[in-house]
């Protein structure tokens, strides 16, 4: 148990905060790991890699993610919404949401929220000197704290329609937690026009393979357990909103750029993605 405790203490980065347990995977650090980054240790490099050997396909999956999310942004700011509330927004790598709103709309402001503390100080550290974006350390769970938080309050006009991003983050939501019943209450203080934006695991189309059972194990043994559920109850979550062209369709589908082959590779249909309308004038 001391040896356990003097390598936790010599891996800690400077960067990172105090009190974090580095024996138990993060979803947020196996994520960025994923893409590339490097606000990750080793146990979560170690989970990811056991995911990955379940099922390969998956940091192409998280790509896929990440180009849907600029997509939609994209369609966001297209449709005159140049206001983002990103739950679940994790660690900050190249193309994150605010980067791409603010270079499509130089207006544009970005409230991010996450619960991992990695997750919220580097952020933190990427948006100083940014005073049209901010992180806010809130779970999706407990949306009064998301809603009324100064960073929200400062950055966010709930009179104008918001862009909610739900990316990549349902899917570690049980339903003993009532997820939709938190899009609800945050969907409550949207303005008509706003926008839902969700993406989630689903084995309804992908390989049919055991691996997306590996790939749960794995995630059992982290902060958040995986839920890949199917696309009608996926299809719930945007209860209150109009669902946009082309619908709920998977990740490679959903509005693909123009001069992008069709997704050829099965993995990529391992999940779901769509944006909605709350019904209403955007006055």
């Amino acid at each position: 148990m001391e040896l356990n405790e003097l390598e936790t203490q010599m891996e800690r980065p400077a960067w990172a905060p105090q009190g974090i347990d580095l024996t138990v995977p993060s979803v947020s650090r196996m994520y960025d790991y994923y893409l590339g980054g490097s606000h990750n240790f080793e146990v979560d490099r170690e989970a990811a890699r056991r995911a990955i050997q379940a099922w390969p396909g998956l940091p192409k999956i998280m790509q896929a993610n990440r180009a849907f999310t600029r997509r939609a942004i994209d369609f966001a700011v297209g449709e005159g919404v140049t206001q983002f509330l990103d739950i679940g927004s994790g660690i900050p790598t190249f193309g994150n949401t605010h980067e791409v709103a603010q270079k499509a709309h130089s207006g544009s402001h970005v409230v991010y929220v996450d619960n991992d503390p990695v997750a919220v100080a580097h952020s933190r550290a990427v948006l100083e000197g940014n005073d049209q974006a901010a992180i806010v350390s809130a779970d999706f769970r407990s949306p009064q704290d998301i809603l009324y938080s100064a960073e929200t309050e400062r950055l966010l006009d709930f009179g104008k329609p918001v862009a909610l991003m739900l990316v990549a983050l349902l899917h570690f939501i049980e339903d003993k937690d009532e997820p939709g019943k938190a899009i609800a209450e945050i969907a409550d203080s949207l303005a008509p026009g706003s926008l839902l934006v969700v993406s989630h695991s689903s084995a309804d189309e992908g390989p049919k393979t055991d691996g997306g059972a590996g790939v749960r194990d794995v995630y059992r043994r982290t902060s958040s357990p995986l839920i890949m559920r199917p696309k009608e109850e996926i299809r719930q979550f945007f209860d209150g909103f109009e669902l946009v062209e082309p619908g709920l369709v998977t990740l490679p589908r959903w509005r693909p750029d123009p001069d992008t082959e069709p997704a050829s590779d099965p993995v990529l249909l391992s999940g779901y993605a769509g944006v909605g309308r709350k019904a209403g004038s955007a006055g």
